[in-house]
């Protein structure tokens, strides 16, 4: 016999309210964002829970917690309403793309880049709304396991996952230090001579830390890590304090300025790791998702790399 929980499984709207709770973290943050009051917005709530039969959502220490059925149903609901999508738009001007939202999720360092991304593809299709999700390399492959967004970007992509991915543009970790600091002023540096210094490292399921920790163990060599931050702009403040030193994007620095800091010549750096984007295979993509990816794949790209040639950013460098 034939499923019918289509049946009644509940509205498109409550399953646009569903998402709204899950992507803001509660119920009073999704009625802000869909102009509703938080009672009604808890009603619908109560329908789709009382529908499925089970519960889609607990609390733990006052912070919204989905179950694995509610996964599951935010999963769905997200398909759902690209097929909506995709049909809206078919109905509409689908060369025009005059509506349509992309989705994308990226880890922290990346989104220094990705409004250069995005901005030529909004010039372009100016009608269409762009969902940007921020977060660490742990909470992005969150994300990437439930489907919820069209595209994720990694400097390192997750390699026990089903996805496809492209490579979009260099990634150097340069080491960096008070401009003022005594290390600043050698000329010779090596990885050696970092290792009494206090270090400030990234918080674990970061994309840096990550990096780095692998790039340790491949030159069997330790920091010495005093502080441990879960912010790019912390970090670099951090430094600038004398806090002690660090290792980070070039593109932090770059387009999140670099005013009292200085860039360490050591001889084992940079690390050379890359941009990609990455996208579900068993997702199928909307059509305005597929256009984005054209977008990266032709212009994209080469705008990318032209800008950061024009900051700086070497693309021949490599580790001396």
């Amino acid at each position: 016999m034939k499923s019918r929980l289509h049946a009644h499984v509940g509205t498109i709207r409550q399953l646009e309210i569903l998402l709204a709770v899950h992507d803001k973290g509660s119920i009073n943050e999704a009625a802000k964002a869909l102009f509703l009051t938080q009672p009604t917005v808890s009603i619908q709530m109560k329908k789709l829970t009382d529908a499925i039969g089970a519960p889609l959502y607990n609390y733990a220490n006052r912070q919204l917690v989905f179950t694995d059925i509610g996964l599951e149903l935010v999963k769905t609901a997200v398909e759902v309403l690209d097929s909506f999508a995709r049909l809206d738009m078919s109905l509409g001007n689908i060369k025009d793309f005059k509506s349509g939202t992309l989705r994308l999720a990226v880890v922290t360092t990346s989104k220094y880049f990705i409004p250069h991304l995005l901005g030529p593809f909004c010039e372009q299709y100016p009608n269409i709304d762009i969902q940007l999700k921020i977060g660490n390399r742990e909470q992005t492959i969150e994300r990437l396991k439930k489907g919820v967004d069209d595209f994720y970007v990694f400097s390192h992509p997750p390699v026990d996952m089903d996805t496809e991915s492209i490579e979009i543009l260099r990634n150097p970790l340069v080491a960096i230090a008070h401009e003022d600091h005594p290390i600043a002023k050698v000329k010779n540096l090596t990885l050696k001579d970092l290792s009494a210094e206090p270090f400030l490292m990234r918080e674990k399921g970061s994309g840096t830390r990550y990096a780095i920790e692998e790039f340790l163990k491949q030159h069997n060599a330790k920091l010495n890590v005093k502080m441990t931050i879960e912010s790019n702009e912390a970090i670099k403040h951090s430094v600038m304090s004398k806090l002690g030193i660090s290792i980070l994007s070039a593109h932090t620095l770059t387009y999140g300025g670099q005013s009292g800091l200085a860039r360490l010549p050591v001889k084992e750096l940079p690390i050379n790791s890359h941009w990609f984007f990455v996208w579900s295979k068993s997702k199928r993509p909307t059509l305005l998702a597929a256009k984005f990816l054209a977008h990266i794949e032709t212009n994209g790209r080469a705008l990318l790399q032209q800008e950061m040639i024009k900051t700086g950013i070497s693309y021949n460098q490599t580790n001396k």
